[in-house]
């Protein structure tokens, strides 16, 4: 999976999603050379959650199945 910034160049190549414990861990590299691995605790989860309303959720639920521009 890439992630990608507002200029369409590429910011994250995401090369596995792992649990570690009680944490999310996203392994990749950033700009295509710094390897790097971020944690998510269940705290920034849950401070996560509080930004997304419903048709935000409907949105996400629908993104695999739009097509590409």
């Amino acid at each position: 999976m890439k992630l990608f910034g507002a200029d369409k160049s590429e910011l994250m190549n995401v090369a596995s999603i792992e649990r570690d414990g009680d944490d999310l861990v996203v392994k990749g590299k950033v700009f295509g050379a710094m390897p790097m691995a971020a944690r998510l605790t269940p705290e920034q989860a849950r401070a996560g959650l509080k930004l997304v309303n419903f048709r935000l959720i409907l949105f996400i639920l629908s993104l695999p199945f739009r097509k590409s521009k």
